[in-house]
C-alpha cells in the first residue's frame, strides 16, 4: 500500500484530535492513516486492519489531549498501513489484545491498588492464543472483579479516565471479535470491570489532581506497553 510522501511530511505539523470530522486539516489517528493512503476519507480505511484500528479509533478518543495523541499514535500512522491482511490473522490480533487485557493491564491496576495476589492470580494465566480458553477464564476473573470491587469504595472519575488513557477500553475494543459468544463477552467485560474498580481503590484515598498523580506512573507504564501490543499486532505474520 504507497504512502503519500507529501501528506505524511504535513501530518507531522498537525495535532490529531478526538472523535470523527469532516474531510479537512482536522484528523483523528484513523483518518489520518486514510488520507496518507490516499483513500477516500474514513475513520475506517481499507487499508487498515480491523483489529488494529477498533483499538486506535477508541484509544484516539480516549486520551485526554492532542498531545498524548500526537506522542502515542501518530509514529504509529506510517506502520499501519498495509496492514489489512486477511481474517485469520485478525482473530490472532484480537486474541493479543484479549491477553493484553488479562494479563498485563488488569494486573497493573490490581497491584496499584494493594491486590498483588489477584494481579499474580492473572498473570500466571497461559498466554490467551485460542478462542477455546475462554471458559476457563471466568473462574479467575471473576474472583478479582469481586476483589477489586470490594477494595474500591469510591467511584473516581479520574481513575476511569486513567484506565482508558491507559488502553484499557481500546484493548477491550479490539479484543471484541476474539470469540463471538458469551463467555468471551463476560471475561472481557470482567477484565474491564476489574481494572477500572482497582484503579477507583487505588485512588480511594486521594482527590482531584491528587488523585491523577498517584495514577500517571500506571498510565505512563501502561501506555508503552500498549504500543508494543500495537507494534506486535502489526508485525504478526499468517
Amino acid at each position: 500500500m504507497p504512502i503519500i510522501d507529501e501528506r505524511l511530511q504535513k501530518l507531522a505539523g498537525i495535532s490529531l484530535k478526538a472523535g470523527a470530522h469532516s474531510p479537512d486539516s482536522t484528523f483523528c489517528v484513523m483518518e489520518a492513516a486514510a488520507w496518507i493512503a490516499g483513500e477516500p476519507w474514513s475513520d475506517h480505511p481499507q487499508c487498515v486492519s480491523p483489529v488494529i484500528g477498533e483499538l486506535l479509533r477508541a484509544w484516539n478518543d480516549a486520551l485526554p489531549k492532542d498531545a498524548d495523541r500526537d506522542r502515542l499514535l501518530k509514529p504509529l500512522i506510517p506502520r499501519i498501513i498495509g496492514t489489512a491482511n486477511g481474517s485469520d490473522l485478525e482473530t490472532r490480533r484480537s486474541l493479543m489484545a484479549a491477553d493484553w487485557l488479562v494479563r498485563v493491564h488488569t494486573p497493573a491496576w490490581l497491584r496499584l491498588a494493594g491486590l498483588v495476589t489477584q494481579a499474580e492470580s492473572l498473570e500466571r494465566l497461559p498466554e490467551i492464543a485460542s478462542t477455546e480458553q475462554i471458559p476457563s477464564l471466568l473462574g479467575p476473573l471473576e474472583a478479582v472483579r469481586k476483589d477489586a470491587y470490594a477494595a474500591g469504595d469510591a467511584a473516581w472519575a479520574a481513575a476511569w479516565a486513567a484506565a482508558r488513557a491507559a488502553a484499557g477500553a481500546a484493548a477491550w475494543a479490539a479484543a471484541g471479535d476474539a470469540a463471538g459468544d458469551a463467555a468471551w463477552a463476560a471475561a472481557r467485560d470482567a477484565a474491564r470491570d476489574a481494572a477500572g474498580d482497582a484503579a477507583w481503590a487505588a485512588a480511594r484515598d486521594a482527590a482531584g489532581a491528587a488523585a491523577k498523580k498517584k495514577l500517571a506512573p500506571t498510565v505512563a507504564k501502561l501506555q508503552e506497553s500498549a504500543l508494543q501490543l500495537v507494534n506486535r499486532m502489526i508485525d504478526a505474520k499468517k
